[in-house]
């Protein structure tokens, strides 16, 4: 890349931040004007049409259409199990291990919303994984962080700590699917392309 082209790049977020985190990818994705019915059938919501990211992964439609709806099963069936806001929580904190400021923007935005508790969200963001949010919180995103540095670290410990903060079998689940998930999908993110700073104002 030439001086100039750096001098023109997007910038890199200088902070993890619930503001809106912009994203640029490594590889081109589809245009618009490409995606086939086999596509938006990938996509399975065809509002993601206008994101590159998606764009991206639409270059193999059965893959992507199978990743989005584990996606939907893990933070929107919430009918039962773990509430919407801990869900969240768990994908936010193995974003923040994992340093993908991108996903970690998102989750913390919903684990904010959602949970009504922006200041211990805000805390996660800037202090790490270490923060102190509460008992709860707190055995959901060490949970969370043991399965993100490897599963091998996530144990019985681990479940006995989410259980004795007043997680069930099912809410236990929970957790560990929505950091698996997130666990997977921010080196996907990170490897395909990089964040880009919200815009300012």
């Amino acid at each position: 890349m030439s001086g100039s082209d750096l001098a023109s790049a997007p910038p890199y977020p200088d902070a993890f931040t619930r503001a809106e985190v912009g994203w640029i990818p490594n590889l081109a994705p589809l245009a618009e004007d490409e995606l086939t019915g086999r596509h938006l059938d990938g996509l399975v919501d065809a509002s993601r049409a206008k994101s590159d990211y998606f764009r991206l992964l639409a270059r193999d439609p059965e893959v992507l259409r199978a990743r989005t709806l584990v996606d939907k099963d893990i933070f929107y069936n919430v009918a039962d199990g773990l509430p919407r806001a801990d869900r969240e929580l768990a994908a936010a904190a193995a974003s923040r291990r994992n340093g993908c400021v991108f996903c970690a923007s998102v989750h913390a935005r919903f684990a904010a919303h959602h949970g009504k508790r922006p200041d211990d969200v805000d805390r996660l963001l800037a202090e790490g994984v270490d923060a102190d949010l509460g008992e709860r919180w707190n055995a959901i995103v060490a949970a969370s962080v043991a399965l993100t540095d490897t599963p091998l670290a996530f144990g019985a410990d681990d479940v006995r700590r989410l259980r004795d903060a007043g997680l069930d079998e099912g809410e236990i689940a929970d957790v560990i699917h929505g950091a698996a998930f997130f666990n997977w999908a921010n080196r996907l993110m990170l490897s395909l392309g990089r964040p880009v700073a919200p815009a300012e104002g």
